[in-house]
């Protein structure tokens, strides 16, 4: 295919609903598959954060170094930034005496910093000019800093606010319907509206991850770690076959 100013093909996919829905299901099982490690097997939050982190290295440089679109690399990698996330944002708040709240604040502050850093030095922080490998880098460590606030502002709400993982879920959910309204109604940055929704979609999935297996006199469902993130990543095989997938366009 013949790239021109205005046909070029990036590496990452086209925004649809799909693609939401992926997201979703790929931060559920962050959580899952997070806590299946950390907790379940008992290697405790560092050493799960040291597995996942090699992981995410791993494969954030294989997509990098991809020559086009690829949705299993793609969700594959979205899947390794959701999981180093939860078990390095549990370390920070958990282990390391932070807590929920100050977890959230430096996080938030690091998310706000990787995408300033990354418009004033390449001038855009839309998805659709992540073409490039320097592009790619400012993009998966946004998406890192996303995962990892998502899991804090998660466990924060229903936790230390007491809204429960139900709850928390209805507070997050009712949040991303009012990004989509502002998207179908209104017109505020098409640009920012993503990045509102990406963030929201992180401690979505981690409130209905805690849902799933947290013990019912928590307020969950008490279900096996291990077998909801199973179904999970059944669920995102699935979808990855089933959705159409084509990478996003944009202008040079």
């Amino acid at each position: 295919m013949d790239a021109t100013a205005r046909d070029i093909v990036a590496k990452v996919p086209q925004v649809t609903l799909g693609f939401w829905i992926l997201k979703i299901l790929a931060t559920t099982l962050g959580e899952t598959g997070g806590d299946s490690v950390s907790m379940s097997m008992g290697l405790g939050y560092l050493a799960g954060t040291a597995i996942f982190a090699v992981l995410f290295a791993g494969v954030v440089v294989a997509q990098i170094l991809a020559s086009k679109f690829h949705p299993v690399l793609y969700w594959t990698t979205i899947v390794a930034t959701t999981t180093v996330g939860t078990t390095l944002a549990d370390f920070a708040t958990r282990e390391m005496g932070i807590g929920y709240p100050g977890g959230t604040a430096i996080l938030v502050a690091l998310l706000g910093g990787s995408l300033a850093a990354w418009y004033l030095t390449l001038g855009s922080i839309s998805v659709e000019s992540v073409r490039a490998p320097r592009t790619e880098v400012f993009y998966w460590v946004t998406i890192m800093f996303s995962q990892t606030l998502g899991t804090a502002l998660g466990d924060w709400t229903a936790d230390s606010l007491g809204f429960g993982y139900a709850g928390g879920a209805g507070v997050f959910g009712g949040l991303l319907a009012i990004v989509a309204g502002a998207y179908y109604f209104t017109r505020v940055s098409r640009t920012l509206l993503f990045w509102a929704a990406f963030v929201l979609t992180r401690p979505l999935g981690a409130v209905v991850g805690d849902l799933l297996d947290k013990p019912l006199a928590a307020g969950g469902l008490a279900m096996s770690r291990y077998a909801a993130s199973g179904v999970l990543i059944v669920l995102i095989a699935i979808c990855i076959l089933v959705f159409p997938h084509k990478p996003a366009r944009g202008a040079h």
